[in-house]
This record gives structure tokens, C-alpha cells and sequence, in this order.
């Protein structure tokens, strides 16, 4: 059985961004511990609410879910923004990093719209 999520461009970019940014904060200089653990769960975050929108019947309950997963990858983004203010990470991998958010955040985005903004 394949799951309806695995079928979206954006869970599959979703993922991705989680891998990189596991990458990243396991790079973070000790003490940094609150950046490590926010960034990780705002990027699963985003993974898991693809997943439950797609798994929702409803398209009300599919937006919702959609949009709860723009809200984390927003909250990624500045996240990541602090990582390069404070100079913590790889300014390269931060750059990765975001190429892959605002793919997310384009796909997460026509899926709200697709499914009521409401």
C-alpha cells in the first residue's frame, strides 16, 4: 500500500529538508541545544502536517493541515536566519537549506489554495 503523502512533490521535498537539516544541527557548536531541537521538530513538523493533510477526506481539514505546515516552515526559516546571524553553520548548507524550504513553502502554498484557504 502506498500512502497518499508519498505521491506529493512536497512531502518528498519535505523530507528532504529534514535530512538537511539534521545535517546542519548536528554541526551546531555545543550549547546551541534550544536551536538543535527547534529547528528539528519545526522541520518534522512540516513533514508530518504534509502527511496528515494528505490523509484527510475533507478539504477544509486537508487546508488546515496545510497551512499548519507553512506555519512551521516559516518558523524553519527564521531558524535558519538565526543560524547564520550567530555564524553557527555553513553559510552553503543554511543556502541548501532554503532552497529546499521555498520549494516546500511554493508546493504547501498551491495546496492550501487548491483545497480553500478558509
Amino acid at each position: 500500500m502506498e500512502f497518499p503523502y508519498a505521491k506529493l512533490d512536497a512531502y518528498r521535498i519535505a523530507a528532504s529538508f529534514v535530512v538537511t537539516v539534521d545535517a546542519i544541527t548536528s554541526t551546531l557548536p555545543r550549547g546551541r541545544g534550544y536551536l538543535v531541537a527547534q529547528l528539528r521538530r519545526a522541520a518534522t513538523s512540516i513533514q508530518s502536517n504534509i502527511a496528515e493533510g494528505a490523509g484527510e477526506f475533507s478539504a477544509a481539514d486537508k487546508a488546515r493541515f496545510y497551512r499548519m505546515a507553512l506555519r512551521s516552515a516559516t518558523e524553519c526559516g527564521s531558524l535558519l536566519h538565526t543560524c547564520a546571524q550567530l555564524k553557527l553553520a555553513d553559510a552553503q548548507a543554511i543556502e541548501e537549506a532554503n532552497e529546499l524550504l521555498d520549494r516546500v513553502v511554493a508546493m504547501t502554498t498551491r495546496l492550501v489554495l487548491r483545497f480553500g484557504s478558509g
